[in-house]
Formats: C-alpha cells, sequence, structure tokens
C-alpha cells in the first residue's frame, strides 16, 4: 500500500488553503479596500510569493515557519497598539494581522 505524503504547510494551515484564501479574496466584494490590500500580501509572502514581509521587510527565498509568521503577527500588532501610526494605515494593518492570525491558527477564520 502506498503511503501519501502529507501537504505543505503554511503555518497550521495547508498551502492549498491559503492559496485558495487568496484566490477568493478576489471574488469578495465590499469591504475596505486597504483591507484587503493588507490580507493579499500577507497571503501573498506567507505563500512565499513575494520576497519581503509585509510588515518588518524581513527577506526570505521561502514559505516562512512558524516562528517567523508569528514574529510578524507580533510586529503588526505593535503596529496597530502605535498612536503615532497614520489613521489610513489602520486597515491595512487589520488585514495584514487578520490573515496572519488564520494562518498560524489565533483564529478560526479567514475574515
Amino acid at each position: 500500500m502506498g503511503r501519501t505524503r502529507p501537504e505543505r504547510r503554511v503555518g497550521i494551515r495547508t498551502y492549498g488553503e491559503v492559496d485558495s484564501a487568496l484566490r477568493g479574496l478576489v471574488a469578495r466584494h465590499g469591504g475596505s479596500a486597504q483591507f484587503s490590500a493588507g490580507e493579499a500580501v500577507a497571503l501573498e509572502w506567507a505563500l512565499g510569493r513575494t520576497v519581503r514581509s509585509p510588515i518588518t521587510g524581513v527577506g526570505g527565498r521561502d514559505v516562512p515557519d512558524l516562528h517567523l509568521l508569528t514574529a510578524e503577527v507580533d510586529a503588526t500588532v505593535v503596529r496597530l497598539e502605535d498612536p503615532t501610526a497614520p489613521a489610513g494605515n489602520r486597515d491595512y494593518f487589520r488585514g495584514v494581522y487578520g490573515a496572519l492570525s488564520w494562518i498560524c491558527g489565533l483564529r478560526g477564520r479567514l475574515v
């Protein structure tokens, strides 16, 4: 009997789940454009499709591990709690936070 190879993980999610979530952003209407942009850039980075992380700018060549993903979540929380951050950036930060929190298992579903 052949053994099936487990699907690649992105945080606690499968690569396919995260890829599907990214494709679903295109189909979703409404909401803040900045929030959606934050979600999209976070998902793309988590899938290893962009070189720099959305908040800290950390570079990488592959899917980031859970440690790096949670560090980016933490950095996003710092930005969200910064009272000097421009108000227009908050939706973007919330989008990044929501997507990465979902990937790391801190949220049950992607908003």
